[in-house]
């Protein structure tokens, strides 16, 4: 009876400890396949919640820097000599600067006006203003010296509202300005027959700037008892016309202020066909009134402040126009001559 009671007992053992086993093998299975879940989760989880990373569009980022804003004047650009092609020194002449301003005192100021010119460069004492050859530092001809100075970003410009210098423009306004507006050009096929259009810009020529007006103020300083003559602003005239054919009249284009332009004109010489030795800066011919300009506007007698042109009864003779621009000139010699007691 004890015997097999001992072997139950030992049975029983045996059986127990095979449960445990199978149950300690169930347990690591389950704690494997959730690991393994929890592995998995994880990782798409990762996966599926990535941090915000800013995206760059190439596209548009290539197509910024392929079409750029039209903020280039047309003028050509002009290669450089590789060796000097002057037998003289002139670097140091081209560094050029120009000298100050002498101070005038307001209350010093006994006579002051304001006078406007036109400068038209087909006369002959204009005639540097056309000089078309090509230097180191660009085309000589005095718009192309103006338009260099703009395409560098070297002086402000102003549109032609008004001429006080209020409205500043971009270059992008300015060459939009010189070149006009845009048209569109028919195209056509072999047969004549019309295919569509082509917008293009109008080819800028050059020597179409001939006329330039200044703005300008005489002062007659009782300290020094000297008569100074100050230039303000310089514009170009075009003769303005339209797409459809219609003349608008002479307008000027922009204004530049010419205390402004002044150490720019200082590294520019003018051309001078009887001695070229001695030549002058274009602030040098400006300061020295080496200019031919027949006044249009002035202060004196102008209580509706209009041009010459529009005045009542001069309006429709050139003549008298001209005439009346002198009469103008006279009065001022006359003023700093009668001021000299003998």
């Amino acid at each position: 009876m004890k015997k097999r009671l001992i072997k139950y007992l030992f049975l029983a053992i045996i059986l127990c400890s095979f449960a445990d086993v199978a149950m300690a093998q169930q347990k690591k299975r389950t704690a494997t396949k959730r690991s393994s879940t929890r592995k998995t989760t994880k990782t798409k989880t990762k996966a599926k919640i990535q941090p915000t990373v800013a995206t760059i569009d190439t596209i548009a980022a290539v197509a910024a820097v392929e079409a750029p804003l039209n903020d280039s004047l047309p003028i050509r650009s002009i290669k450089k000599s590789l060796r000097p092609d002057e037998a003289v020194e002139t670097t140091v002449l081209r560094d050029r600067t120009p000298l100050p301003y002498e101070h005038l005192r307001a209350d010093d100021a006994v006579y002051r006006h304001k006078v406007w010119r036109e400068i038209d460069t087909r006369e002959k004492m204009n005639l540097p203003f056309r000089y078309s050859a090509d230097q180191d530092n660009g085309n000589q001809r005095f718009i192309s010296i103006i338009m260099q100075a703009i395409q560098d970003s070297l002086v402000t410009v102003f549109a032609n509202v008004d001429d006080r210098f209020t409205t500043p423009l971009t270059k992008g306004e300015v060459a939009k300005v010189i070149g006009g507006e845009p048209i569109d050009v028919p195209l056509y096929d072999s047969l004549g027959n019309l295919t569509g259009t082509k917008t293009m810009t109008p080819e800028v020529n050059l020597d179409s700037f001939y006329k330039f007006r200044i703005k300008e103020e005489v002062i007659f300083d009782k300290e020094s008892s000297r008569l100074f003559w100050r230039i303000l602003g310089i514009a170009p005239v075009k003769n303005v016309v339209t797409s459809m054919g219609v003349n608008l009249g002479e307008s000027e284009l922009f204004w530049v202020y010419y205390p402004d332009m002044r150490p720019i004109f200082a590294k520019y010489e003018v051309y001078n066909g009887k001695n070229f030795g001695g030549r002058m800066s274009w602030e040098e011919l400006f300061e020295s009134r080496m200019f031919y300009g027949r006044i249009i506007k002035s202060t004196i007698d102008n209580p509706n402040d209009q041009f010459i042109k529009n005045v009542k009864g001069l309006s429709e003779n050139g003549i008298l126009q001209l005439l009346e621009g002198e009469n103008i000139k006279e009065k001022i010699f006359t003023y700093e001559q009668d001021l000299w007691s003998y």
